[in-house]
């Protein structure tokens, strides 16, 4: 799909939500691609943000500001004619441009130029909708599988948390958790993984750690025993990603076999605020035989159920990029990382 111009000036409103500019001008998931149909009108929260979505006849997504510039009614509350959104209370009338097209009142007087709608951009890619409230800084992040045959993709979510966005990914690239939050899963509580040193190095697309080595009892939708080396990236401060090289294995933890499959996972954080967030993933398998899409799924929803259950006990819930605010330990080194990381960008919305 192609990018929706965005116009350049900003509604009143904005200036109640999230100021941080790094998280302005960055991607964010809002939806899969599949929960916006055409000819209805979706209400989405982002940054603290009250937008409107919609799908007109062409395919094209549009975001814009829940707000009608007239009065100040919330466009979402309104309805779809003739492939223009109308506004509830005066019958305004806005085309796929934003512009205000009629105002019934007085119809046959040609609406000022300032009579428009607050577009934002957005673009479809990966199955998702991205939005981005400011200036793009940059393009959305890769997803190295999407267009490999090789790989099964799964998305699975929403997964509401009642959490922070930054501490929700800080869990999903940490593998200490396993043995206690995914017992029998990823890890077993009365003989967990001893991790050995790792690195992680800052690139061009974020961090990236080497491979941390677990022992998974069941460590994938097949149900059965792996070794698994996970490779973590940060590709955002919102969007994590991790590529795990995986060899079945033995109840005790030992490889049986010298063949690695991959199962690689694509995290995408809707921050709704500084203390709320909706998770969305991505999975890419290339495993041989294939499980099916709903065991890809059903696990995804017990890992991610238990992830935000422990999540959203953390306090404080906004997550401290000081380091001197919480105890870190060289196991703990790619979400220290993480953090220091957020703090070079002068992240200031949802941090201490």
């Amino acid at each position: 799909m192609n990018l929706i111009a965005v116009s350049s000036h900003q509604p009143i409103t904005a200036g109640d939500a999230c100021q941080d500019p790094v998280l302005l001008n960055d991607w964010h998931v809002v939806g899969y691609a599949t929960d916006f149909v055409e000819g209805t009108l979706y209400p989405v929260r982002l940054l603290e943000r009250e937008l409107v979505a919609w799908r007109s006849s062409d395919g094209q997504v549009h975001v814009w500001e829940d707000l009608c510039i007239h009065r100040g009614a919330r466009l979402s509350k309104g309805w779809i004619k003739d492939d223009k959104v109308v506004c509830p209370y005066h019958g305004w009338r806005y085309n796929g441009e934003g512009a205000c097209t009629l105002m019934p009142a007085a119809p046959d007087e040609t609406p000022m130029k300032k009579a428009r709608a607050f577009p934002c951009a957005a673009v479809e890619r990966y199955g998702f909708v991205w939005v981005c409230l400011g200036t793009p800084a940059a393009d959305i992040p890769v997803f190295p599988e999407w267009e490999s045959e090789r790989f099964m993709k799964v998305h699975s979510g929403p997964y509401v948390y009642e959490a922070n966005g930054f501490r929700a990914v800080e869990n999903f690239i940490d593998a200490t958790h396993f043995p206690f939050v995914h017992a029998g899963l990823n890890g077993v509580m009365d003989n967990p993984d001893r991790l050995e040193p790792y690195t992680v190095e800052e690139t061009a697309s974020g961090l990236k750690s080497s491979e941390v080595r677990v022992f998974q009892p069941w460590g994938d939708a097949r149900g059965t025993p792996l070794v698994a080396f996970y490779t973590y990236h940060t590709f955002r401060p919102l969007v994590g990603y991790f590529s795990k090289r995986t060899q079945a294995a033995n109840a005790e933890g030992q490889p049986v076999t010298e063949h690695s499959d991959t199962f690689t996972t694509f995290f995408t954080v809707q921050a709704l605020d500084a203390t709320r967030s909706i998770v969305r993933v991505l999975a890419s398998l290339d495993v041989d035989p294939r499980p099916s899409a709903e065991a890809v799924r059903e696990r995804a929803d017990v890992v991610f159920g238990q992830d935000k259950d422990i999540v959203e006990t953390q306090r404080p819930e906004r997550i401290p990029v000081e380091l001197r605010y919480e105890l870190h330990h060289r196991t703990d080194l790619m979400g220290q990382r993480y953090r220091t990381w957020l703090r070079n960008k002068g992240i200031t919305y949802g941090v201490i």
